[in-house]
């Protein structure tokens, strides 16, 4: 790739080191889709002949036949797939020699990545999308059974089991839009901007971003090369669904605790325990909890090579891919796991709506009624608490009076959600 500035070969030690490789298999499609419209690109501006493009196009459908058939043979030279599949046209015709014109591996790889984040934002909304519909199902399935919110761990009021399945819906419903984010800020084209400065050859970016489907091209071929902000957006939407996936599973733990029993746990999202005969194990929401993790880790990783680096490329920029696609990889799985475990979501009807009997849950109810008759909510506030206080408290509804008259719409929200999701996963 440099042989002739070089008179020596990095030590093999080092070679192996700054290898890519192993990250760079999910990048083989990008890259060949990118040589395929640069070769197009050069053969328009007079760089290539008629012939020597379509060699080099069999050749890259080659290379991909052996990609995807697993028969690619990687030489010990190759530091990345770039210089793998350039080294490999080269052997498949003498035309591969010209198709590096006009172009450098920074470029490259900011174009992979690119179309890596496009296509697994879109990915990522199918799956969390599913997730929100079972979430959405379930909550029409448990609308109207009265279960108690809580604050500070504590039984604060009463809601119903489909109303707080749904606010955890609406929460991975922003998620989705944070993913629609992420793809949009994916979509500019970088390729023409060379290693840093561009190139003098002709080539019509704006021809290769509408042939490769994409919205516009970057305007700074400076900033095109080192900017990696379209990752860190994807890997936040990540984060913030991991979060919001843990804090669901966490639900979802206490629930199926012995000591609130609302959920029974179906056998095939539970596991036992080696020693005790008796248990059964939340273990996959507790995995889903504990994948957040690796999220947050990733992004902190990312940044962390991002945040001092000089304009434009530096090699730290090759650390940001495992991070990128650990992130994805972990949201996926856990997405999935996280659309099992809510389909398979069994409450104790009548534990969760015995729970949700305990009168002092009205209190509030029962201050804004002496409200509703003209007394101050301070005043309110303080007899109701000294009622309680006592043991005098009558509250004054039923529970189902009291849930009528403060949460509306379960069922027609569910219904709505499910609409809406409906069209995502579309």
């Amino acid at each position: 790739m440099w042989g002739g500035r070089f008179e020596r070969s990095l030590l093999p030690e080092l070679e192996e080191f700054a290898s890519s490789l192993d990250a760079d298999q999910y990048l083989y499609h990008f890259d060949l889709q990118g040589s395929v419209v640069h070769a197009r690109a050069l053969q328009k501006a007079g760089i290539l002949s008629g012939s020597e493009l379509a060699e080099i196009e069999r050749g890259l459908q080659q290379i991909r036949t052996e990609f995807e058939g697993r028969s690619f043979a990687f030489a010990e030279t190759d530091e990345d797939i770039h210089t793998a599949i350039d080294r490999r046209l080269t052997e498949l015709t003498p035309a591969g020699a010209k198709l590096h014109a006009g172009r450098s591996r920074n470029e490259q790889i900011a174009f992979d990545l690119r179309l890596y984040c496009r296509e697994e934002a879109q990915v990522a909304t199918a799956v969390l999308a599913s997730v929100v519909d079972e979430l959405a199902a379930k909550a029409e399935a448990y609308a109207d059974v009265p279960m108690p919110g809580y604050t500070h761990l504590q039984r604060a009021q009463v809601v119903t089991v489909g109303y707080h399945l749904l606010a955890h819906a609406e929460a991975l419903f922003r998620d989705i839009d944070r993913f629609a984010v992420a793809y949009e800020n994916a979509e500019k084209m970088p390729l023409g901007s060379g290693a840093l400065a561009g190139t003098t050859l002709p080539l019509a970016r704006e021809a290769m971003a509408r042939e490769l489907g994409l919205a516009r091209v970057t305007e700074n071929s400076m900033d095109a090369v080192s900017d990696r902000d379209f990752a860190l957006d994807l890997v936040y939407a990540c984060v913030s669904t991991s979060i919001h996936l843990s804090r669901l599973a966490e639900d979802i733990v206490l629930w199926a605790s012995s000591e609130f029993g609302f959920v029974r746990l179906a056998d095939e999202i539970a596991t036992g325990s080696s020693l005790m005969p008796q248990k059964k194990n939340p273990d996959i929401a507790e995995l889903i909890r504990g994948r957040a993790g690796r999220s947050l880790g990733a992004f902190v990783a990312l940044a962390t090579v991002l945040k001092g680096l000089p304009l434009t490329y530096n090699r730290d920029l090759q650390e940001s891919k495992e991070s990128l696609f650990a992130a994805v990889d972990n949201v996926l799985q856990t997405g999935e796991a996280a659309m099992v475990l809510v389909e398979h979501l069994d409450f104790d009807r009548e534990r969760v709506t015995a729970a949700a009997s305990d009168p002092t849950l009205r209190a509030t109810d029962a201050a804004e009624e002496l409200v509703r008759k003209g007394t101050p909510f301070h005043e309110a506030h303080e007899e109701i608490g000294r009622l309680v206080r006592d043991g005098g408290f009558v509250p004054p509804w039923d529970v189902e009076t009291s849930i009528a008259k403060r949460v509306f719409g379960v069922a027609k929200r569910a219904h709505a959600i499910r609409r809406k999701v409906a069209r995502v996963k579309l």
